[in-house]
């Protein structure tokens, strides 16, 4: 049967699960009317409630429905069709096991499908291509997944942050819905915290990744936007990460300077064979519910700090030793001063069109007697830059995750007059 003509019987579909609704209603408005004193037999309880759950898609061949659940993953590849993956495991129980094992991992596929693939690391071959949208009037960023940065419509929405200032600190809170900010909701997925300065900045997760998590005990983490935590809602609060931003004391012109410590990454994922966490499933409690290439180099006159693309032209920030058995640490690609143009130069591949002070790249942090070849030293696994008035671009990859280079990411969005 084409594939098409599967889709279209899916969405036929949705006419009997809503009968299926109906009939739940009108059972428990039944079972209402009766006097509670009443006793029913718990077998016919028990048949209209697998009545309710079964349908003929659910009592589908097991080898069938796995060659069919294969081929919809192996053609839709690319989002919006790719829903209908999703849709596959939304089916029903023994659609969902079977979707979940043929779903590759995003590292293994360099596929993003389920929510779970926002906290998984990002592909080992090429890197997960994203911008960045800002509103200043509501101080919120939304990140989607797409090439046309211009045209919000044509990517698919990821993830969310909002900015809230305190006395000493600001929070930037993470979530999976855009309309809903509240460490409460079941759509949360953690904060980054700076410090009065803006130069520190401490990324929280809301379950932890493995044992190299710390979990933070803070009071103040309890409440975030003028919204407790809900009683039934056990959000945890695990410091994975640390940004630190070079103090620039005389005050001379540069780029910023920065570094970034992954406490649940180990610097071994790195080397051949070596793997970063993988969480396959969110704890308890979350999510219940479940272009045109640009290649032209643009100085500033604002600032001669501002760093622009020179992907067209030919053209370090530690504290103590670093080790394969620590964290990995991932320090900021040194640019270039470019005498022509008068601004310093990185190569970001067409990916950035307008210079500022915020754009940066990443790279891993080696320990000086490690040999390295100079291609995996050079190797960018996380780089931002503007394009627009509020339009920004976020490429990721191996080891790091959605969710943590887009907290990575909004750290430069905040002022760091001492780096300036």
């Amino acid at each position: 049967m084409p594939l098409k003509s599967l889709i279209r019987e899916f969405q036929e579909m949705k006419g009997g699960i809503g009968s299926i609704s109906r009939r739940s209603f009108e059972i428990k408005h039944h079972l209402k009317g009766r006097s509670s004193g009443v006793v029913l037999d718990e077998t016919q309880l028990r048949g209209d409630s697998q009545e309710q759950q079964q349908s003929c898609w659910a009592n589908m061949p097991p080898e069938l429905l796995r060659d069919v659940i294969q081929r919809i993953e192996a053609s839709e590849n690319v989002w919006p069709i790719r829903k209908h993956v999703v849709a596959c495991a939304a089916v029903c129980s023994t659609w969902r096991e079977i979707t979940k094992e043929l779903v590759d991992t995003p590292e293994r596929s360099g596929k993003l499908t389920f929510p779970i693939s926002l906290k998984q690391p990002g592909p080992r071959d090429n890197t997960v291509q994203c911008f960045i949208k800002r509103d200043r009037t509501t101080s919120t960023y939304q990140l989607f997944l797409g090439l046309p940065p211009t045209l919000v419509e044509n990517g698919k929405f990821m993830l969310a942050a909002r900015k809230f200032r305190r006395t000493t600190s600001t929070d930037y809170v993470i979530s999976l819905n855009a309309d809903d900010m509240s460490r409460g909701s079941n759509t949360y997925l953690g904060k980054l915290r700076s410090n009065f300065l803006g130069t520190k900045f401490t990324i929280h997760d809301s379950q932890s990744p493995n044992s190299g998590a710390i979990v933070s005990t803070s009071r103040s983490s309890r409440r975030i936007g003028s919204k407790q935590v809900a009683p039934r809602m056990p959000t945890g609060s695990y410091n994975v990460a640390h940004i630190a931003y070079e103090l620039n004391v005389l005050g001379t012109r540069g780029p910023r300077r920065m570094q970034c410590t992954l406490h649940t990454i180990p610097a071994s994922c790195m080397e051949s064979g070596g793997s970063a966490p993988t969480p396959t499933e969110f704890s308890a409690g979350t999510l219940e519910e479940i272009s045109i290439p640009h290649s032209s180099v643009l100085s500033s006159p604002r600032s001669r700090a501002a760093v622009a693309d020179c992907s067209t032209i030919d053209c370090e920030f530690a504290s103590g030793p670093l080790t394969k058995d620590g964290p990995l640490v991932l320090k900021n690609k040194a640019p270039r001063w470019h005498e022509q143009l008068q601004c310093w130069c990185l190569n970001f591949r067409g990916r950035v069109t307008v210079a500022s002070v915020k754009n940066f790249q990443l790279v891993a942090a080696t320990e000086p007697a490690q040999p390295v070849a100079q291609s995996d030293h050079d190797k960018v696994l996380l780089q931002f830059g503007k394009i627009g008035k509020d339009m920004f671009t976020m490429d990721y990859r191996y080891p790091l995750s959605a969710f943590q280079a887009f907290a990575i990411c909004l750290s430069s969005f905040d002022t760091k007059l001492a780096c300036e």
